[in-house]
């Protein structure tokens, strides 16, 4: 009588393979797409959080701070978070007594580099639309 040797085949490590090449390849974009939106979602809570702070500094000295960079959130008692300054650079443009716009440009060569400006006015008016949540 003939023994079978136990073990796998060439062609079921091969379809194995196959499956999982099939899987990683779906599943790889949804990370990535996962993670850009999750570095959004934190950048544009910082951009509130930027926004309470202008308010206070308002009514403390009747303008509007205006902020250079990453850097100088500190006038405002913010420290940006490093989930956000590893992929955008926050500032507030256009600071004056009645106005301003907090800014997040993404940083070239990071995973967030297409995503295009985050921008956030006094008055609630956030641009892109489609890219904030709702």
């Amino acid at each position: 009588m003939r023994q079978r040797a136990s073990g796998f085949t060439l062609i079921e490590l091969m379809i194995t393979v196959a499956v999982i090449g099939i899987l990683a390849a779906i599943a790889y974009p949804s990370y990535i797409n996962y993670l850009i939106h999750a570095s959004r979602s934190a950048a544009q809570s910082f951009m509130m959080d930027v926004t309470n702070k202008e308010e206070q500094y308002l009514l403390d000295s009747r303008t509007y701070l205006a902020v250079a960079n990453n850097a100088a959130f500190s006038n405002l008692s913010l420290t940006v978070p490093t989930e956000v300054s590893s992929f955008y650079t926050i500032t507030v443009a256009s600071a004056t007594s009645s106005t301003y716009t907090v800014q997040a440009v993404p940083i070239s060569g990071t995973r967030q580099a297409s995503d295009g400006t985050l921008t956030l006015a006094q008055d609630g008016t956030k641009t892109p639309a489609d890219k904030w949540q709702k």
